[in-house]
């Protein structure tokens, strides 16, 4: 059976007792039964995406292990929440600086985010929990080690999130091929959230007129833009050069 896998009504609703983190539920057509309505019940109370699939796609992840109609794709790291990275920022005297995605779905993206995230200093990433791709082992092996120490927090809705941290005095910033501003003519230095879209058509329009402003990243090519990760890791270390101009960044060594 592969790796981050639970097989098996009774391993996946203990798992679902103990709290392990899971990311997704898969659950074969036409299965029923009373057990595994209380696994569906016990996700659902966790905020934890069901997805029901065809009984042949659980036989090739369970791997000849009884599966009985469930199979749970387990995190390899819990979320948190958008309070304990807001946390995390005040702890270490920093002015928060927070990655939004919004339907970034490829898992290499999300752990080359986490990636950029840890290297340009930011205190966490925040994705929405549906039409996103989540804290799996391919973006674990991805990220290189750096999903050990980027929280990520999963939120019901981007727009909501998006206004509660300009309630908590974040910029909120989109990157947008339309956007007014240029990068490196944007001021980056105080307490921000940086929203970057997902891969097929950037930012929803509900996220980006959420946002208090869109910068561009200047492109001198024929190909008018970068994927969701090199765009969101160009961003973060523009970011954090301009902190350190203005000595607010996050001290080296």
């Amino acid at each position: 059976m592969g790796e981050g896998l639970i097989a098996g009504r009774n391993p996946v609703r203990e798992a679902l007792l103990a709290g392990r983190p899971v990311e997704r539920l898969l659950v074969a057509e036409g299965a029923g039964g009373a057990s595994l309505a209380e696994i569906v019940r016990l996700a659902a109370e966790r905020g934890i995406a069901v997805q029901y699939a065809d009984r042949r796609r659980l036989d090739r992840l369970a791997a000849g292990q009884l599966h009985q109609g469930v199979v749970a794709i387990a995190a390899p790291k819990a979320y948190v929440s958008m309070e304990e990275i807001l946390a995390q920022a005040e702890a270490q005297g920093e002015p928060p600086l927070i990655l939004l995605l919004d339907e970034v779905q490829d898992p290499h993206n999300l752990g080359s985010l986490l990636r950029s995230a840890d290297g340009a200093g930011a205190h966490g990433i925040v994705i929405p929990k549906r039409r996103s791709a989540g804290l799996t082992m391919t973006v674990a092996r991805t990220s290189a080690g750096a999903v050990e120490y980027v929280p990520v927090a999963q939120v019901s809705n981007l727009v909501q999130a998006i206004r509660s941290l300009k309630e908590r005095g974040l910029w909120v910033v989109g990157a947008d091929m339309a956007g007014e501003q240029e990068l490196w003519d944007a001021d980056l230095t105080g307490p921000l959230a940086v929203v970057i879209g997902g891969e097929d058509k950037g930012l929803g329009r509900l996220v980006r007129e959420s946002c208090d402003f869109l910068v561009r990243i200047p492109m001198r090519g024929r190909v008018n833009s970068l994927n969701a990760g090199v765009a969101g890791a160009v961003i973060l270390f523009e970011i954090a050069r301009q902190r350190r101009g203005a000595g607010r960044g996050p001290r080296s060594g």
